[in-house]
């Protein structure tokens, strides 16, 4: 590690020298090291020792504790000027536990995790676990290789949060089941997680049924609290225990990238927990934080980056290369941007310049080693240049999340079928700044939890009329131009908000209307995944254009996508009236095909599936248009 770059705020590979690190010798018998690269096999070594190493500048010193010395204190020495402290521990050996016990200049100590620890105990314990990070061999070179950021390229996104995708069942001691609520009375929640291992198989046969090609894990970093859902972190370079090792969730990858799934995680590059054991005050000294508490704390609860000093920006610049470069994650979502750009997100309090700095070397860094890796802002400014490449002024991210997008369409949903008419342009208003930026549109985690209801429960009206809403609203967004992201649980018509202590209601597809509704959204991610004008050019204004919206009492809208010469026309009928023989001018065609129809019989809808052409003569195109429905269709001659 080169220390002028570290304490300069540009170093990406720390994690190279802090934290736990195996020292291996080559085995007796075995040859030397590889004649093209100079390196010996993982295999043909041996671990005779670990060294420690932690940054704490302002300590008065530092002792390991570990399994290896029975929990006893072993001095660590100060390197490399001073600031850093190191020791080695020939006993020590991966899976052993150990923690730093920092001594405080004014006499006080604290212990804690490593903040470059590679692994951690399951909470509420916090000692550091030392992992071996060559243990997992990847088998996905031909998935690496071809790779992309997707742009131009259909990119269909299930947001997973891993510990209540799927769940096991826990039994008490007579060996019946428990309930959910049982389970969480009694503390029992982690018995019920499946293994990085276990989850693979059935996460990856899920995502290719419901024909999505990329999953984007809610952060795995280790993080104290279950409710925090990962966004406030302890161990930065730790995956979560709640689900295995290291190498299993290398392996968890591995698998998704077999089966030709991309996988991206969840990055908080804003903030982290404010449990004493981890980075608050690490060395006695506000070391990772801001010095004072009106931007040293977060609206939720939690401590602020001080992105403003190289060691923190080296810290947080690793962390992500780390994910990208180990366990082979696609790409990278990084949360809360807004508050990296603005004051506490506050365009009020005016741009937040260093940190602006920090998130531009940081991006372009990352993108010089993993040019294929995709690096995706929640940020929900208007800030101009968030996914403008960092050499032309911008912050180099390749998408942006479309919040106001997903706001006023969630609006526009809630209204009542006949008050649609007075919000008509919520729908449209997204296309007035669309090719500002390449958006992705979400519909995620944030909008199922806290009071908010599920997407279907969002729906204006009684249950029976939120179907074919969610069917119109959904087929608006996959016409829309963007790339997609859905939370899970949505694609089966979810009513209950989602609760991180327990399993998605798959039982709900039991119900007709469910099961219909689950069917249709395998079908329509089907047919987005398959034609081209949906995607091929959503950042060209050519592939998108209006043919009618300015129908503000029909509440009716058509709009074409196309690339080259392939072209889809989408008609939404979002009032809650029947319009027979509705006509429209497109070409000088006499019939299209229907694509998908939301009202179809099999979706839950009133249509015969038979309905599959509409005719016109020489481009004048008339036909029923059902209430709240939506088409997609291609002219054919």
């Amino acid at each position: 590690m080169d220390i002028y770059e570290f304490y300069s705020g540009k170093c990406f590979e720390a994690y190279e020298e802090l934290g736990a690190h195996l020292i291996r010798e080559k085995k007796a018998g075995k040859t030397g090291a590889n004649k093209k690269t100079g390196t010996v096999k993982a295999k043909d070594t041996e671990v005779k020792g670990v060294r420690f190493v932690t940054y704490a500048p302002n300590a008065a010193g530092v002792s390991l504790m570990g399994d290896f010395n029975s929990w006893g204190e072993t001095e660590m020495t100060r390197c490399y000027g001073g600031g850093f402290y190191e020791v080695t521990v020939a006993g020590a050996r991966p899976g052993m536990m150990y923690k730093y016990k920092i001594y405080h200049r004014d006499g006080s100590s604290m212990e804690h995790c490593d903040p470059y620890g590679f692994g951690m105990e399951l909470r509420p314990a916090y000692a550091s676990i030392i992992r071996d990070l060559d243990e997992y061999k990847f088998k996905d070179s031909r998935w690496m290789k071809t790779r992309s950021v997707r742009q131009g390229s259909p990119l269909n996104i299930f947001e997973v949060h891993l510990g209540s995708f799927k769940t096991k069942p826990v039994y008490d001691e007579n060996g019946n089941e428990l309930t959910t609520e049982q389970v969480a009375e009694e503390g029992r929640v982690h018995e019920s997680w499946y293994t990085y291992t276990e989850i693979a198989p059935l996460l990856v046969e899920y995502v290719k049924a419901h024909n999505y090609n990329y999953v984007e894990f809610m952060p795995l970093s280790e993080h104290p609290s279950d409710q925090s859902w990962g966004y406030q972190n302890t161990g930065f370079f730790s995956p979560t225990s709640r689900y295995g090792t290291a190498a299993e969730l290398m392996e968890l990858v591995d698998v998704l990238h077999q089966n030709n799934i991309g996988v991206i995680m969840d990055f908080v590059p804003v903030h982290f927990a404010l449990d004493g054991y981890g980075l608050a005050r690490y060395d006695g000294t506000p070391l990772y934080e801001h010095p004072t508490n009106d931007v040293g704390y977060s609206e939720w609860g939690s401590m602020n980056f001080i992105h403003s000093k190289g060691e923190v920006s080296s810290f947080l610049q690793s962390a992500a290369n780390y994910w990208l470069e180990k366990y082979h994650f696609d790409g990278l979502r990084m949360d809360a941007i807004s508050r990296i750009i603005y004051w506490m997100g506050d365009p009020d309090r005016g741009v937040n310049e260093r940190a602006v700095e920090f998130i531009r070397t940081m991006n372009k860094g990352l993108k010089e080693r993993h040019p294929s890796a995709m690096l995706c802002a929640e940020d929900s400014t208007d800030y101009k240049g968030t996914t403008k490449e960092v050499q032309y002024g911008g912050l180099g991210f390749d998408y942006k999340w479309d919040m106001g997008w997903m706001n006023d369409t969630l609006d526009f949903f809630r209204t009542l079928p006949f008050c649609r008419a007075e919000h008509y342009h919520k729908l449209t208003f997204s296309m007035m700044y669309y090719y500002n930026e390449r958006y992705m549109l979400p519909l995620s985690h944030d909008e199922v939890v806290h009071g908010k209801a599920t997407i279907l429960q969002k729906m204006a009206g009684p249950y029976e009329e939120k179907f074919p809403q969610a069917r119109a609203l959904y087929a608006y967004m996959y016409a829309h131009p963007g790339k997609k992201l859905n939370f899970m649980g949505n694609e089966l018509g979810q009513l209950r908000e989602w609760d991180e202590k327990r399993q998605q209601d798959y039982d709900i597809l039991k119900y007709p209307l469910h099961s219909a509704f689950n069917t249709y959204i395998k079908d329509l991610n089907k047919i987005y995944m398959k034609e081209k004008a949906l995607w091929a050019w959503d950042d060209d204004p050519h592939g998108f254009d209006w043919i009618l919206c300015g129908k503000e009492q029909d509440v009716v809208y058509i709009f074409q996508r196309v690339v080259e010469e392939e072209k889809i026309i989408v008609v939404l009928n979002l009032s809650g009236m029947t319009y027979y023989n509705y006509h429209f001018r497109y070409g000088f065609g006499n019939s299209m095909k229907v694509i998908i129809n939301s009202d179809w019989n099999k979706y839950g809808g009133s249509t015969p599936d038979s309905e599959k052409t509409i005719y016109g003569d020489k481009g004048d195109f008339g036909f029923d248009l059902k209430p709240l429905s939506a088409l997609y269709l291609r002219p054919e001659d």
